[in-house]
């Protein structure tokens, strides 16, 4: 059971009694955790030492209330002290950061979920009248996603619990508001995680606020009927215990309580009266294993006549959230309808708790996690595996887990969007509608700028900063970017380009192809081929596609890579700045079409990578060299010479980084270097070579780099993103 916080703490000008309060929450456990705990109730007794709650108490009464529906729920000394002071960061002037040097991490971030939670609380209240912000999945959704540790849910939950049973002093309209927020939220997600004594008096609290003439009558009826209830459940118990006494099977029989809120559902689910109800009046029994479980229920309906289609069977078939249980009516004495549930021992406790049941500390800084359950959530089911690991390294368990496949951010106006996880601030602008991805401009996270291009993560609150007219970039749809990574919003940019003129279309696909050409030391020489092999009527077809955002870029350039039939020769001598002695290879790395393994050397001259087509020159007493197809010294071979050509293709290169070198021009000014550097280490680049050198005149720095890349496809997004960094003109690959 959970137990109700204001037994043991006293509100309404009461004294606080904080040595018993402080001696029950640290009830089984060590005195360092209890030395932890009261540390916390001193910081938070001292930071809410002026502040009072609309009930006139004093506001500790909440934290020390909310702190032991966490004890009940069996959670660790952490995350008592967290729940103790989990408005301090948002109410006071502690700092977060004063809150971990004193506490640790681990209570700081959970201090620091719980407040994150509070602000989509604020969010959501101050649109609460708008009626198409119906998205409570949603939330519930960006709840459990911001939540990087499990312990913030549930003390986000016994928050709302202990704010539920004191909301009488509040205004009817915020009750209303309070309420109705709780039943959409909280009280489900008290549900996916099992812990049905939370969902429970969520849910009865709610229909007291928000239905106060229903709630009140059925409770007049359940009390009213009380004393003969008692008396049937009575001769229910004793004619089970009878009959498991022959039966040899050791059970605990007790009345259930049957909660408002689930009979008035049936009510107005069924479409029925209050005394139509079967299970009005319930036993449960816990026994102590599955086996017994049939048994009993076999007893049951042994005794007396069951009642159709009251039965269902949650041990072979478990709700989405694990509750399992085997539930029937039958018409017990008297003639009268009675609700018997049976479970074992492990199945209540799972039941009555949930998740939380598995938080309970065995010795030292280990608990009793062995268990193999499911928790619904976006993907239904969450797997736990059955181990002991410590606290930290079930954190760390339930990160790994429960990390979503989908992103929760905030409009401005407070609405959940839901994205895949990867999209970016560009994407939420096509989401939220295609003219305002076309005009968007830039992107508001949490009221500061970001690139189009950064990545969203859950509980963000996004603004779309738009200009008059759309003006989509082309750079929008190069995947080396990073601008848009949802299928939709691409399909929407390329949409809007293929709207427009053909012969722009036409310019721009010319114009992105050969500078991707330029930029790899390609030649464009057998478009007529690619185009044809691509299925279009001509060149000026295929560049259209290409401009207007229907064909890859890169297909195009693979297509070229593939067709490129150039001849060449073996340079006698190489210019002394380029002159280097060949890469040796591995023999795997090249096929030798015709003829057995011989050595082979990759020519500096031109430096092929995978993917670039390439062609052999058997060379005197050194094997075969190998150089692209388009090398400027192969086409200069001299006719005596072709003869000595052959035919090879790239083998397999696992893990393997060929050299290349790139040239780049740029505007001169401080930090250039720095910003080329940088990128190709966050990309593992492996820089050979570096030269550099700025023309005084123009200002104008020339930059000769010697890299290691493992295809042609990295070089190309390489170039992509160096041509990015301001102030760069121009950067390709030398040839």
């Amino acid at each position: 059971m959970v137990a109700r916080a204001e037994t043991t703490v006293p509100g309404d000008g009461q004294e606080l009694d904080l040595d018993s309060w402080l001696a029950s929450v640290s009830q089984g456990r060590s005195e360092p955790e209890r030395q932890f705990i009261h540390k916390a109730l001193d910081r938070a007794r001292q930071a809410h030492s002026d502040q009072t709650r609309a009930s006139g108490e004093p506001y500790l009464v909440h934290c020390l209330a909310v702190a032991e529906i966490v004890h009940h729920l069996h959670l660790d000394h952490e995350a008592v002290a967290a729940s103790i002071m989990h408005d301090v960061v948002e109410d006071t002037d502690i700092s977060l950061a004063s809150i971990e040097q004193d506490f640790g991490a681990n209570v700081a971030t959970l201090v620091d979920g719980v407040t994150k939670m509070g602000h989509i609380d604020e969010i959501r209240g101050s649109v609460s009248g708008n009626p198409e912000l119906s998205h409570s999945e949603s939330v519930r959704k960006l709840l459990l996603a911001m939540a990087e540790d499990v312990r913030v849910v549930l003390i986000k939950l016994a928050d709302r619990l202990h704010n539920m049973r004191t909301l009488r002093y509040l205004d009817e309209t915020r009750q209303r508001r309070i309420a109705r927020e709780t039943l959409d939220i909280y009280a489900p997600l008290a549900n996916r995680l099992g812990i049905w004594q939370v969902k429970w008096e969520l849910e009865d609290l709610s229909l007291r606020y928000l239905d106060g003439e229903a709630y009140r009558r059925i409770a007049s009826l359940l009390d009213g009927r009380r004393i003969d209830r008692e008396r049937h459940i009575e001769l229910v118990k004793e004619s089970l215990s009878r009959e498991f006494e022959k039966s040899g099977i050791k059970a605990e029989i007790s009345g259930r309580p049957k909660h408002i809120y689930s009979i008035w559902r049936k009510m107005q689910r069924k479409n029925i009266d209050f005394h139509e109800i079967f299970d009005v009046q319930a036993v449960r029994v816990l026994v102590e294993n599955t086996r017994d479980c049939y048994a009993v229920l076999g007893i049951v309906h042994g005794l007396w006549h069951h009642v159709p289609h009251e039965f269902d069977d949650y041990i072979a078939n478990p709700k989405s959230n694990n509750y399992r249980s085997l539930h029937t009516a039958v018409i017990g004495p008297e003639g009268k309808a009675v609700e018997v549930q049976i479970r074992t021992r492990e199945m209540h406790e799972h039941a009555e708790l949930g998740i939380a049941a598995h938080w309970r500390y065995k010795e030292g800084e280990h608990y009793d996690a062995g268990f193999e359950k499911k928790i619904a959530w976006l993907r239904q089911l969450l797997e736990w595996k059955e181990e002991e690991p410590s606290a930290d390294e079930f954190v760390n368990r339930f990160k790994s887990e429960a990390k979503e496949e989908r992103v929760y951010v905030l409009t401005p106006q407070g609405k959940v969007v839901d994205m895949p996880s990867g999209a970016t601030a560009l994407d939420f602008a096509y989401h939220v509608h295609t003219d305002v991805g076309h005009r968007c401009r830039g992107v508001k996270v949490d009221g500061r700028i970001v690139p189009l291009s950064y990545e969203l993560s859950s509980g963000q609150q996004l603004e779309v900063l738009t200009a008059r007219h759309p003006a989509p970039s082309r750079d929008w749809l190069n995947p080396h970017l990073g601008y848009l990574k949802t299928p939709r919003a691409r399909a929407k940019v390329r949409h809007w380009f293929k709207q427009q003129d053909r012969e722009i279309n036409v310019s721009a696909g010319h114009a992105a192809l050969e500078r991707e050409l330029h930029r790899l030391g390609l030649s464009g020489s057998e478009l007529d081929t690619v185009a044809q092999k691509l299925n279009y009527g001509d060149v000026d077809s295929m560049m259209a596609a290409l401009g207007g955002g229907d064909q890859q870029l890169g297909q195009v350039v693979s297509m070229v890579l593939s067709l490129t039939e150039s001849e060449g020769e073996e340079p006698q001598t190489l210019p002394s700045s380029r002159r280097r002695p060949a890469a040796q290879r591995e023999p795997d790395d090249f096929k030798i079409l015709g003829v057995g393994n011989l050595l082979t050397n990759t020519a500096r001259c031109c430096s092929p990578v995978p993917n670039d087509a390439i062609v052999g020159y058997i060379t005197r007493g050194r094997g075969v060299t190998i150089h692209r197809r388009d090398c400027s010294n192969v086409l200069r071979l001299k006719d005596e010479d072709r003869n000595r050509l052959i035919d090879v293709e790239w083998g397999s290169l696992p893990d393997r980084v060929f050299p290349v070198d790139i040239q780049l021009q740029a505007y001169d000014r401080p930090g250039l270097l720095r910003d080329v550097s940088a990128l190709l280490a966050n990309d593992d680049i492996n820089v050979v070579g570096f030269n550099t050198y700025t023309d005084k005149q123009d200002m104008v720095a020339h930059m000769e780099l010697h890299i290691e890349v493992t295809d042609i496809g990295q070089l190309s997004r390489i170039l992509s993103r160096i041509g990015q960094i301001p102030n760069v003109i121009e950067v390709r690959r030398r040839v």
